[in-house]
């Protein structure tokens, strides 16, 4: 029996004892003492360990057998570890957290190896925190006199962090309407489930228009304001460029440049030129402002932009990387004026390929600030436009067919387009949403993201096959787990793929969202591919962008709100002057750490963005509970299935609240109803009623509403139609249904209620739904 024990330990990780007698078959009271006494023996030959939750495992031996990582938590209480040796994650149940905290760097062990024949991933335990990340929060206080200790709590408006953050007494006066700021100086352990803080700040009240965005931001350490060293230097650069300043420099103010962005974007960090050579091939200009010959090595203004990592765009505001005089000022590449660039010049084909190039800094001049909206209205024909902004009209032309070859080029590669709705959140002055408008892109913005991106892919190459350190832009290839759960729904929907999740080409999922272009599933088939795909990040090691089927990659285009952009042009101007060797042995010390703490702060940004968006949009259907809706249904899971409606609105429709109990497949990813055999499946349009809206989680509540979207496996009269069952024939019901042996169910009772019919949810429809029948 000991060794069926350290067998099955070995197998399946920390177990319960239950779970353990089950396993190896303990069917009697004389077995279960016999399993009993070999586990203590085992436990007391310290072969394997009770975990405080009474788990029992197998006991680590060797303390090298520990290792090092960076806990990211869920807000379920689960969480993964991100290994140091930049191996694959560790799944860490909610048992195995210990007292981690999202971001902490923490020791752990092994628990249970990875399956590859299995597809499961290795699970850890965490057994020691080594630094921890979170040092501040931001909540609204409460008063409470519960412990004496403390004036009071706030709640983080992190959901990862669940405990309560008890506040040492303070001089101020409050009266409980104050948002502060904290630090933290003491964590939960096996003595203390809260946090202890001492306020740091006031940073506002809770009636504050914006209040509830500044304290999201605040609340992930995302601050507005610059320190005063920082503003200092900015404010010592001139406003324009000296002569000085050109020496050196390529001079393109002859050429006709300019800036095509949004009508709101002041921070314009790139402009365009082109024109046809007399081979027939075309010549590419992409200027990019020269952030780094303002912002040098080691300045307090490197350091703080180092510090941010990006611009963060929500909603009302944006909290950028630069201060606005150099972001909106001398970097922002305004008409009819002279200002500092690098340029990536390139000559392209009739195949969109690359046969030429030049690297160089430069001085530009623009000759118009453009938006999407006018040159969409110049490619349409549009008279007065093209009156209006006549000196550019031949090269709008040119660049529209440009774009279309490099389009081509980049889809005929096997690049993928993730081509998935995005909404635009509308507030008013108090920063209440007012609307959601989806975003509209045209040819002009799919324009400029091709010359962007040829751009990045020259300048990758450029340092790639000169063998220099670097920092690429790396998206590797789909986990094979993700990619099966892809597959699984693109056979949902009957459309055959050619390969494996093991193995399977970029064209092969091209080919998946050519067939269903066009159809309602379109949207939601894109959005699941697009969730199967790892995330990019920045990394000094080139492993190609697997989305954008690029052997090279880089972000060059936008150093104004993005680090390694400005660290890109650092190279591109150190290479060029200095001693390649010493610049080279600089930038391998530096380089991994900026790229990993690159891509930390911009999966940082994309976190507060998220989020303020979440809170936004439940805060805007809080006018709209109890209305109903038409939406698709976007996925589905074991607790419920999510509904997007048409403005990009997410909300959940739990299994609870369905009529009646649903089983859930999970290769077919559906819920069916056990009773009438009504079937949920991704991409089915469903009808759904708003029940809640919680501003606080940014979480939305919807319930099934039936009507004639509804699909039924079997035939037979909706549920709509049917009687409400009485309270004996549902018990009967369930008594019938608990002894049906189904895995899925777990024995569990199904839940029951009657569903509104159609047309009634008062006194007068039930009436009329009576005399029809």
């Amino acid at each position: 029996m000991k060794k069926q024990i350290i067998a099955y330990l070995k197998e399946a990780g920390p177990v319960t004892m239950t779970d353990l007698s089950q396993a190896l078959g303990i069917d009697t009271a004389s077995d279960f003492k016999h399993l009993v006494k070999s586990v203590s023996n085992l436990e007391h030959k310290k072969e394997i360990e009770f975990y405080e939750d009474g788990r029992v495992a197998l006991k680590v031996r060797h303390q090298s057998l520990t290792l090092k990582g960076r806990f990211s938590a869920h807000k379920n209480g689960f969480g993964f570890v991100s290994l140091s040796d930049g191996s694959e994650e560790l799944f860490i149940g909610r048992n195995d957290v210990g007292h981690a905290i999202d971001g902490d760097l923490v020791e752990l062990i092994i628990t249970k190896p990875a399956n590859r024949l299995k597809g499961t991933v290795a699970e850890g335990r965490i057994i020691d925190v080594i630094e921890r990340q979170l040092t501040t929060a931001v909540g609204a206080v409460v008063l409470d006199d519960e412990k004496s200790d403390f004036i009071g709590y706030i709640r983080s408006k992190n959901q990862k962090i669940s405990q309560l953050i008890y506040l040492r007494p303070t001089a101020l006066i409050m009266d409980g309407t104050e948002v502060v700021k904290v630090d933290i100086v003491d964590y939960p352990s096996a003595k203390r489930d809260f946090f202890v803080a001492e306020i740091r700040d006031i940073i506002g009240r809770i009636d504050d228009p914006g209040i509830d965005v500044l304290e999201v931001l605040e609340s992930m350490e995302i601050v507005s304001s610059f320190p005063d060293a920082v503003l200092q230097e900015a404010q010592a650069i001139a406003e324009a460029p000296t002569e000085e300043d050109l020496i050196g420099r390529l001079d393109l103010r002859g050429e006709v440049t300019f800036t095509i962005d949004g009508a709101d974007a002041k921070d314009l960090d790139d402009a365009v030129h082109i024109k046809q050579l007399p081979n027939g091939n075309f010549e590419l200009g992409v200027h990019i402002a020269d952030v780094s010959y303002y912002v040098t090595e080691g300045s307090a203004l490197d350091q703080e932009a180092l510090r941010r990592g990006t611009s963060v765009y929500v909603t009302d505001r944006v909290v950028p990387m630069l201060p606005e005089r150099l972001s909106n000022g001398i970097c922002s590449l305004n008409p009819q004026v002279d200002r500092l660039t690098q340029s990536a010049i390139m000559e392209i084909n009739a195949k969109g390929q690359v046969v030429n190039y030049q690297l160089a800094q430069s001085v530009i001049k623009t000759t118009y600030r453009m938006t999407y909206g006018d040159v969409n209205d110049m490619l349409a024909g549009d008279s007065e436009k093209l009156e209006r902004y006549a000196k550019i009209a031949p090269s709008v032309k040119d660049m529209a067919e440009l774009h279309t070859i490099l389009e081509t080029m980049r889809y005929r590669r096997g690049a993928l387009n993730f081509d998935t709705k995005e909404a635009k959140i509308l507030v008013n002055a108090l920063g209440k949403p007012v609307d959601i408008a989806l975003r509209q892109r045209g040819i002009a913005e799919r324009m400029i993201e091709s010359f962007m991106l040829v751009a990045n892919e020259t300048v990758a190459e450029h340092f790639a096959r000169l063998n220099l350190p670097f920092i690429y832009r790396i998206h590797e290839e789909p986990k094979a787990e993700k990619l099966q759960t892809f597959i699984d729904y693109a056979s949902i929907f009957g459309i055959p793929i050619r390969g494996t999740a093991a193995k399977i080409s970029q064209e092969a999922l091209q080919d998946v969202m050519a067939k269903v272009a066009g159809q309602p599933n379109s949207e939601v088939l894109s959005m699941m591919l697009l969730r199967s795909m790892q995330q990019a990040r920045y990394s000094e090691e080139n492993h190609g962008h697997y989305g954008l089927a690029a052997e090279f990659y880089t972000h060059f285009t936008s150093p104004i709100r993005r680090y390694p952009d400005l660290m890109v042009h650092r190279m591109l101007r150190d290479y060029m002057r200095g001693t390649k060797q010493e610049v080279a042995e600089h930038f391998a010390g530096i380089l991994p750490e900026i790229a990993s703490e690159s891509s930390r702060l911009e999966r940082r940004a994309v976190d507060a963005e998220r989020e303020v968006e979440a809170m936004k949009k439940a805060e805007f259907m809080t006018d709209y509970v109890g209305e109903v809706f038409d939406g698709v249904v976007s996925s589905i899971a074991k607790f419920g299935l999510f509904v997007e409606l048409p403005n990009t609105v997410e909300g959940l429709i739990h299994v609870t609240n369905l009529p009646e109990y649903f089983q859930y497949h999970e290769r077919t990813l559906t819920l069916q109803g056990e009773r009438t055999g009504l079937v949920f499946k991704v991409g089915q349009p469903i009808r759904v009623r708003v029940t809640k809206a919680d501003k606080a989680t940014g979480e939305i509540d919807f319930e099934w509403v039936a009507s004639e979207l509804d699909w039924f496996d079997k035939p037979q009269k909706a549920l709509r139609d049917k009687p409400k069952p009485t309270r004996k024939r549902a018990s009967k019901e369930r008594q019938v249904s608990s002894k049906k042996k189904s895995h899925s169910t777990k024995g569990k009772k199904p839940f029951y209620k009657e569903v509104a019919k159609k047309g009634g949810q008062h006194g007068k429809g039930r009436r009329k739904a009576r005399r029809a029948k």
